[in-house]
């Protein structure tokens, strides 16, 4: 894992307390609080349904929590989703202006020319999104999150469907954003990718948030003979009923 920037312990750039949301009679969030904080790689993981999306989406503020609060830095909340709306016939630069005007940035063009300088497409800016590989359009996508250079960036299934090659860059990409002090969050059910590139791990199990820590943490919970960080992490469910 690159190296990071130290946290900032006493203030948090982003956090939540007491997340609730309720969708018909199912709980999809029960009471869930956290604190994300500068240079910070912060990996959400836990079984189908547990309630990752619908707690990245509350924290990038798309969707509403019925009860709790989230305290944010004044700076923005970068959000980039498992499915991005990209334009596939416009060109990459077309796309990213498109995306600065809509989110009012100040000066467009110059927001075009950095995120083109920083995920390395600038030789890319006047292809066709739909030409691009899946990695390039993933790049694309967190540069659209990137644009208003917000202070934390909430990234939902990032490495979805990228081939090892194309993870490994883009792993590269995010681990150098939290290097340079960029908080991130991201949900993966890849457990490997949690544990390679994880500061910390959140466990949410049926809405609720089950474990806080480390990897390392997580595999002194179960303790015992586990191998390594994915037999923990199952044993850590089963455990506790999953």
């Amino acid at each position: 894992m690159a190296e990071t920037a130290a946290p900032d312990q006493l203030t948090p750039t982003l956090a939540a307390r007491s997340l609730t949301k309720r969708f018909d009679a199912r709980t999809a969030l029960s009471a869930v609080s956290l604190e994300l904080h500068a240079g910070e790689l912060v990996a959400i993981i836990g079984p189908n349904g547990a309630g990752k999306t619908t707690l990245l989406s509350i924290l990038a503020g798309v969707l509403p929590a019925d009860e709790g609060e989230i305290i944010a830095s004044a700076r923005q909340i970068g959000w980039v989703p498992q499915q991005p709306a990209l334009y596939s016939k416009l060109s990459v630069a077309e796309n990213l202006r498109f995306f600065a005007r809509l989110e009012q940035v100040a000066d467009p063009e110059a927001a075009v020319g950095v995120m083109l300088a920083e995920t390395g497409l600038a030789n890319r800016a006047d292809e066709q999104l739909g030409r691009l590989s899946g990695g390039n359009r993933q790049r694309v996508n967190i540069a659209i999150g990137l644009l208003s250079e917000p202070a934390a960036l909430l990234l939902d299934e990032p490495s979805a469907s990228l081939d090892p090659r194309q993870r490994e860059r883009l792993w590269e990409f995010i681990a150098a954003l939290a290097g340079r002090g960029t908080a991130v969050a991201y949900s993966t059910h890849n457990v490997a990718e949690a544990e390679r590139y994880g500061d910390r791990v959140l466990v949410l199990v049926d809405g609720e948030l089950l474990f806080t820590g480390t990897p390392a943490e997580l595999q002194g919970v179960v303790g015992g003979d586990v191998r390594d960080f994915e037999s923990a992490f199952l044993r850590f469910l089963h455990e506790r009923g999953n």
